[in-house]
């Protein structure tokens, strides 16, 4: 039996495709065959067997470069057919990496071409062949180019050593600490390179390496840069390597070909546009020092990744695409036959092309991806797909773009094989455009338009979705008939037009208009942001008309434009976020807490343009806080995160998209993530001050609102700190030694301090400690063993008094290592059914709620919280009852008023009926109160804005309200008749509130 293994079935078991493209020219196909048949015996019987004749014919038969390079490089193309095509890539990467630093120039160019040729023609067959995917295509060639450059910058930097001009910490190994660094931009630094691409370029240099000892250092770096551009592409009797590009650096004109670093970062951050920073998504080091170039970018990530949504930079890039468009002529044809419309298109840049493709998920990456590091991926189609499991664009986008570019790559690296010439534009005439359609695997280009033109209509479609909103400079403004012009009263038509809207001040609205279009706000003082007002204009007006007071709808948002310290990105978000102008004139018309939050925050708009609504906070801050360069930057981002969350979910409250339930748990969930994240970052700072108690660890506890889930807009964060340690370790084992307790206390400073930490607008929450053992009086942290004895004590021995047992119904363990978590967890549960006998109980929570009525009487008729009947007695019931059967009921114990009163009821301990009443109350009151403190803050007035008692009624309508109210004297009745049923219900079950019984 014939072992010998076939030549298109190799040893490591590789079988050559049987099937590939038709040759567009038979004669030049023939003639390949016969030129590599006369190389020699063995090439005369790779050409005799069928596929390796059929790969032949469709190089030599559709590309000419392919022909003569298949001829050149017949070794590597025996051994691909051998051995597959990772093997004769791999030998040409082995070369470069053998060649040392100090090998002779000439020698390393020639090993750089020869490479060049081997792994083009094996590339090539892969493709043309179906071996390789479009990954592992630009993979290798991108893998080449970077090799080809380190080699080169080694040689180069070895020979400044030899020279004398450089001093190289490790000769042997140039590049390592040399302060030079290549970056590779464009389709090399995001591993995509094309058949026949450059290879885009920027040079770098630190100043501050202490390498150099010339007399002129910007003269040998530009020596340095023109030979690394030489040894690439330099074309002799060996070919060249790749063409290289360095105008993608600071102000090419103006700067040398290497720039220092300073001058670098000094450009970017003053003077950067938007398209350097679509440039630099892609920027990664690939030759040189690479941690110097690593450096660099982390130093210029502030100018890359806005952590603001900058929907101005969507501006700036459909404007460069408009450019293109008119500079190159990029449009499709109009002609009926899809032949005609594709000839000469330019499939790179031209209408559906590459680049819009490219365009899309470079836009909404520098949209989102400030906020969310994950989206931060220099490769396209990664991007699109982390975008759409981001929700920033639909499954459905990322499938039809992600179609598209692969074929239209395709169609690329087939251009750029026939003559290796850096083209992206179809053939002009039909007889070349049948030829290549037949490189294609088409019959014909009728075929072949077809399939193209549904591409590329598919990718103009969802690239103009996402920039729909960017407005022409030729378009007209709109809203003609309104004419903000001169001085004085408003034009005749103008003041109609507004009064037809609904407003009423309409000459205050036009002296307004007028100042902001003059650019008197200082918002408004450059020109692109009065541009983009000219633009929102109409549609605000009409946003604002629609409430139910436009004119104060309208004065609060002057005020609000007022605070802004620059309008160009707010009002980029309102351009492409037309429905966010609705939401923002829903909130000035109904909530003025919200108005002033957010003309204090204009950034928290931000948070209503998630994709999703609920989404795992933790995650999110885990995520951004990537970015964080220390404790302060990472307290910021988290402030900014909560803010954000924080107004999201009262905008969606005030929206009816959510009840207060959800309200409730959405920003309980958020404070949970909050104090889990910054637990061990604070810890973690605080330990490089005063080092660490060996074996000690601290549980974080949530009480109040927070800890029953049911957290409110503005309420108090209400917090108590558990710690242990083992008794050996008696003090911390850093540069300041601090014994155990102190250490414990003087962390939960710092942790508190980084949950208040001030900015502008105020501290992120107020948090209130008075919940402790012993109230202020005792320490900010607890040891475990004290908390525990403390509330395994009764009342008669120094222990709990009964209203911290019945905070403790509501606590929760939040953060901490887990063991810790729930050893303090039992401590709590013991508190809970160690409350003493039911009489007391009772006794204590009526006294309680007695003295509470003399103190804090209640602040108006809409102070649903502490009026008689209201949620604190609500609240009370609960947490009462849960003591006085705790001991016999251990499950019933849960920290949500809601939950404890449903299991109470299941338990027999509390007959339905006033299970349902009270269930319904505590939902009603904190509907009530939760729609109140949004639009108002803490108190307010007798007096509710219309869209705020239209919210408030359809929230306690749905809350379950009975029966439904019509108006606010109907809403006001029926909250009365609400409350004298739960004072009933305190009276039966907790006992008379100040000689007040149940009649």
């Amino acid at each position: 039996m014939n072992t010998t293994p076939s030549p298109t079935c190799g040893p490591g078991g590789f079988a050559l495709p049987a099937h590939w493209p038709a040759p567009a020219d038979a004669a030049a196909a023939d003639r390949l065959i016969e030129r590599f048949s006369a190389l020699g015996e063995a090439e005369a019987a790779l050409a005799g067997h069928p596929p390796v004749a059929g790969m032949l014919r469709a190089l030599g038969g559709n590309s000419p470069y392919l022909a003569d390079l298949a001829v050149r490089e017949a070794l590597a193309l025996g051994l691909l057919v051998q051995a597959g095509p990772e093997e004769p890539v791999r030998r040409a990467m082995a070369a470069i990496a053998a060649m040392a630093p100090d090998a002779p120039r000439a020698q390393l160019a020639a090993t750089l071409r020869a490479a060049k040729r081997a792994v083009a023609l094996t590339t090539a067959v892969a493709d043309i062949g179906g071996i390789w995917d479009l990954d592992r295509v630009t993979a290798a060639l991108s893998d080449l180019a970077e090799a080809a450059l380190r080699a080169s910058v080694a040689h180069l930097l070895r020979a400044g050593h030899a020279s004398g001009d450089l001093r190289l910490p490790d000769p042997e190994q140039p590049e390592l600490g040399s302060g030079f660094v290549v970056l590779g931009m464009g389709k090399l630094g995001a591993r995509e390179l094309n058949y026949s691409s450059d290879v885009d370029l920027v040079l770098l240099q630190d100043p501050d390496s202490g390498i150099y000892h010339g007399d002129a250092a910007g003269a040998f770096y530009t020596r340095l840069a023109r030979g690394l551009v030489s040894l690439m592409e330099a074309r002799d009797a060996n070919g060249y390597v790749f063409r290289t590009d360095l105008r993608l650096r600071p102000d090419p004109a103006a700067t040398p070909p290497c720039i220092a670093l300073p001058a670098a970062i000094a450009y970017y951050e003053s003077m950067g546009q938007n398209w350097e920073r679509a440039a630099m998504l892609k920027a990664r080091p690939v030759a040189g020092d690479l941690a110097c170039g690593a450096a660099f970018l982390e130093a210029i990530r502030p100018f890359v990744w806005r952590r603001h949504l900058d929907f101005a930079a969507l501006a700036d890039i459909h404007a460069m695409k408009r450019r293109i468009d008119a500079h190159k002529g990029t449009g499709l044809g109009a002609q009926p036959d899809p032949v005609a419309r594709i000839a000469g298109h330019n499939v790179k840049l031209g209408e559906g092309g590459i680049r819009e493709i490219e365009f899309v998920a470079q836009t909404l990456q520098l949209v989102w991806g400030g906020r969310n590091p994950e989206l931060r991926q220099s490769r396209t189609l990664t991007a699109l797909a982390l975008l759409a499991r981001a929700g920033h664009i639909s499954a459905r986008t990322t499938g039809e773009l992600g179609a598209a570019y692969r074929f239209l790559r395709r169609v690329e690296h087939r251009l750029q094989m026939v003559q290796d010439r850096q083209t992206h534009s179809l053939p002009e005439k039909p007889e070349q455009l049948d030829a290549f359609a037949v490189f294609m695997g088409f019959p014909d280009a009728a075929a072949f338009a077809g399939a193209l033109l549904r591409h590329l209509e598919r990718v103009q479609s969802r690239y103009l979705e996402v920039f729909a909103a960017v407005p022409d400079p030729t378009e007209g403004r709109g809203a003609e008939s309104l004419d903000f012009s001169g001085t004085g009263e408003a034009p005749p038509a103008t003041a109609a037009a507004l009064k037809a809207m609904g407003y009423t001040e309409t000459d205050r609205i036009v002296e307004a208009v007028r100042s902001w279009l003059a650019g008197r706000l200082r918002a408004l003082r450059s020109q692109r942001a009065r541009e983009l007002m000219r633009t929102v204009l109409p549609g605000l007006l009409q946003a604002l008309a629609r409430q139910p007071q436009p004119d104060a709808a309208f004065n609060r948002f002057d005020a609000f434009l007022g605070h802004l310290p620059a309008g160009v990105q707010l009002l980029s978000l309102f351009q492409h976020n037309p429905a966010l102008l609705d939401r923002v004139a829903a909130m000035l018309g109904a909530a003025p807490s919200l108005a002033d939050y957010i003309a204090r925050t204009p950034g928290a708009l931000e948070g209503l343009l998630s994709p999703a609504e609920g989404g795992d906070v933790a995650r999110t801050l885990r995520t951004r806080l990537a970015d964080a360069r220390g404790l302060e930057e990472a307290i910021g981002i988290i402030r900014s995160t909560v803010r954000a969350e924080d107004f999201s979910i009262s905008v969606a409250t005030m929206e009816g998209r959510i009840d207060a339930d959800r309200a409730g748990e959405a920003r309980s969930g958020m404070v949970d993530a909050v104090l889990q994240v910054l637990l061990p970052l604070v810890l973690d700072d605080f330990a490089i001050r005063f080092g660490r108690v060996r074996g000690g660890e601290m549980a974080v506890v949530v009480l109040g609102k927070a800890g029953s889930r049911e957290m409110m807009a503005g309420s108090d964060l209400d917090l108590l700190f558990v710690y242990d340690h083992p008794e050996q370790a008696s003090e911390s084992d850093g540069p300041r030694v601090l014994a155990a307790s102190q250490w414990f206390i003087r962390a939960v400073h710092a942790y508190v301090a980084a949950l208040t930490a001030p900015d502008a607008v105020g501290p992120m929450f107020a948090v209130d400690m008075r919940l402790r053992p012993s109230g202020n009086k005792g320490p900010v942290a607890v040891s475990l063993g004290a908390f525990e004895r403390y509330h395994a004590a009764g009342l008669e021995h120094n222990g709990a008094w009964t209203w911290e047992r019945m905070a403790m119904t509501r606590a929760r363990v939040v953060a901490g290592p887990p063991g810790l978590r729930a050893r303090v967890e039992a401590a709590i549960r013991t508190a809970i059914s160690n409350a003493g006998p039911a009489e007391r109980i009772r006794a204590d929570a009526a006294a309680m709620r007695a003295r509470m009525l003399r103190e804090l009487p209640g602040g108006g008729a809409w102070d649903v919280k502490l009026r008689p009947g209201g949620q604190i007695e609500v609240e009370f019931i609960a947490q009462a009852l849960q003591l006085v059967h705790a001991a016999a009921h251990p499950a019933l114990a849960h920290p949500t008023t809601r939950v404890a009163l449903a299991r109470l009821c299941d338990a027999g301990l509390l007959p339905a009926e006033d299970a349902g009443v009270l269930i319904r109350a505590d939902r009603v009151w904190r509907s009530v109160q939760g729609l109140l403190r949004i639009s108002y803050g803490r108190a307010p007035g007798a007096k509710l804005a219309e869209a705020t008692a239209a919210a408030l009624l359809a929230a306690t309508t749905a809350a379950g309200l009975d029966p439904a109210p019509v108006d606010l004297a109907g809403l006001r009745a029926t909250l009365d008749t609400l409350a004298h049923q739960v004072r009933a219900a305190f009276l039966r079950h907790i006992g008379p509130i100040g000689g007040e019984t149940e009649t």
